[in-house]
């Protein structure tokens, strides 16, 4: 035989064997069992998983829905209210503090005026329910810094919301344009990008004044802070069930 025909002979029976044992050859019990289960999957005569519309924003585990709602607290802490016509399914949250933690984020800029705002956050989350360990106080630069300070504070997921406080005041210069329209919208951003309640207690006004006739703007967005983390904890809940 020549040394091509030896060639293309070996090659047949290398189709015939190893090729075909690859494509064709069912595992054995003992491969079967080793094998490991491919996550998402549901098994055999088992029930599929789940899904979870909010796995890529984890809650805190004070994020938790609050079963009982006392009867006096109501979400109409900031002006406007709204009609919801007969037989739609309502979700809304309460401004309710029992069991939560929360973070609060304050500009020392100004600090003349965000100190009064931020004692006026925290009476509205001590009247909320929420105890003196459950608050978290992060105070940082300016109103620039508020985005980031934030951030941070929902990345960790000890949180159920986060309460961002500052005053831009506005001076001779654009200075006031460019902080005040980032701090908004890096606010904004960090809310959306972890699932975090942020809410916005950021004075953005014409003169000192002017601040100092807004200082329960801080308590206004505690109070937003907390119905935000309670819609989300009911919104989750109704999506689960």
């Amino acid at each position: 035989m020549s040394e091509i025909d030896d060639r293309n002979e070996h090659d047949a029976d290398l189709s015939d064997t190893d090729l075909g044992d690859t494509d064709d050859r069912a595992p054995s019990p003992q491969q079967a069992a080793q094998a490991p289960e491919q996550p998402g999957l549901a098994q055999e005569g088992s029930e599929p998983a789940p899904h979870d519309p909010f796995a890529g924003w984890p809650a805190a585990e004070s994020a938790a829905v609050i079963e009982e709602t006392p009867a006096d607290v109501s979400v109409e802490h900031v002006r406007g209210e709204i009609e919801v016509p007969e037989g739609y399914t309502v979700l809304e949250g309460t401004p309710l503090g029992k069991q939560r933690s929360v973070g609060i984020v304050v500009s020392r800029f100004n600090g003349g005026v965000t100190t009064r705002m931020l004692k006026s956050a925290i009476d509205a989350l001590s009247e909320a329910g929420v105890a003196q360990d459950g608050i978290t106080v992060m105070p940082v630069p300016g109103a620039f810094e508020l985005p980031l300070a934030a951030m941070a504070l929902a990345k960790t997921r000890r949180y159920a919301c986060i309460v961002a406080l500052g005053a831009v005041v506005r001076g001779e210069t654009p200075h006031f344009d460019y902080v005040a329209g980032e701090c908004a919208s890096g606010l904004q951003l960090a809310a959306i990008e972890t699932g975090v309640p942020v809410a916005f207690g950021v004075l953005t006004v014409e003169n000192v004044e002017q601040a100092e006739a807004r200082i329960g703007k801080g308590a206004d967005a505690a109070r937003s802070a907390l119905e935000m983390a309670d819609l989300f904890a009911r919104l989750r809940a109704s999506a689960r069930s």
